[in-house]
């Protein structure tokens, strides 16, 4: 709980957080639920920033490329770089940071398909978010979603198979996606 209020009080010294203040209450409510519970959730947040840092550190460009999700020490690491030690180096990095438990390495070496497929990428995440919010059998705060040139990528948990695959299939019929991966674990089957 300590972690919690230190992290709060920490997002509050931070200028312009007030949209951060207002959704604290919200990131509570569903670390609260969430598979690790507030505690994991707070130690997968201190893990993310450590790791944000630790690319920061190396080159401000690559950070600007990539996206990460950490789930129970688990790091998800999404983007596109245009070097393949770019690619080698975020994940050694992740590596070194204390508390993580695995890596899995989606970071795609290619040209960047800039601002224009920035948007569509943004797009088709923004209607798969919502997409999985408007279903009645998809629990969708339970989910990360990131796009990559069309390759979405879930991560999170499932309460069961049965809404996994409904999750999956909802993925698939997005205009726009070429593939969808999925790092969502069912609950209580550790897969």
């Amino acid at each position: 709980m300590r972690r919690i209020t230190l992290l709060l009080l920490t997002l509050a010294c931070l200028p312009a957080c007030a949209p951060v203040l207002i959704g604290a209450g919200a990131v509570a409510g569903a670390a609260a639920v969430s598979e690790g519970g507030i505690s994991g959730t707070a130690e997968d947040a201190h893990i993310g920033a450590l790791i944000r840092d630790a690319w920061f550190k190396y080159d401000t460009d690559t950070f600007a490329k990539l996206n990460l999700t950490v789930r129970r020490g688990e790091a998800v690491i999404t983007g596109v770089v245009q070097d393949p030690q770019d690619r080698v180096e975020a994940v050694r990095r992740a590596w070194g940071v204390p508390g993580v438990k695995k890596v899995v390495n989606e970071i795609q070496v290619t040209d960047s398909e800039g601002a224009r497929g920035f948007a569509r990428d943004t797009w088709i995440t923004t209607r798969l978010r919502t997409a999985l919010a408007m279903d009645g059998e998809v629990q969708s705060f339970n989910y990360s979603i990131d796009t990559v040139q069309g390759t979405v990528y879930l991560m999170g948990y499932a309460d069961s198979r049965a809404e996994l695959d409904r999750a999956t299939e909802i993925a698939r019929t997005i205009p726009g996606v070429v593939q969808v991966v999925s790092y969502v674990r069912v609950r209580g089957t550790g897969v």
